[in-house]
């Protein structure tokens, strides 16, 4: 007699799971990233940088707490904590390229909103990849939310 092998396709939890589980490395990679530009390379956080960073670090939290076991009303709890980062990461980008008036940015002169401290092959900032993050966690909780429905 012979054994067959089957093949078990993921289930919607394991998906689940692997979806929140990138969020979280993604929350986690922001958490680590801010750090190192202020405490390794010497930027120091704007008003809005520290706003996008109080959204962001929670997340971190959230996200472990909801993989073990998988929780999914993680996405009512982390949605708008990264929706509410998401405004003002999209804030902060307009600030940056010149679309927001002075009179309306939160600047200090220590460190100033609109000074570029980064750029990265000549387009990412340090907004923009604070908008790419919370862009990509909230698809990926979308994306957890439909694949888990039931």
């Amino acid at each position: 007699m012979t054994e067959t092998q089957h093949i078990q396709l993921p289930t919607p939890s394991d998906t689940g799971w692997m979806l929140i589980f990138i969020c979280w490395l993604l929350a986690a990679a922001g958490t680590l990233g801010s750090l190192f530009f202020s405490e390794v390379m010497g930027l120091k956080p704007c008003v809005l940088c520290w706003y996008q960073r109080i959204f962001m670090y929670p997340l971190v939290i959230i996200f472990f707490v909801g993989l073990f076991p998988l929780d999914r009303a993680v996405f009512r709890y982390a949605l708008p904590v990264a929706m509410i980062g998401w405004c003002f990461a999209v804030y902060h980008y307009l600030v940056y390229s010149g679309y927001i008036p002075e009179n309306l940015q939160p600047c200090s002169e220590d460190a100033s909103c609109a000074e570029i401290n980064l750029e990265l092959f000549g387009l990412i900032t340090i907004p923009m990849m604070s908008i790419l993050s919370y862009t990509a966690i909230i698809v990926l909780l979308f994306m957890f939310r439909r694949r888990t429905q039931s």
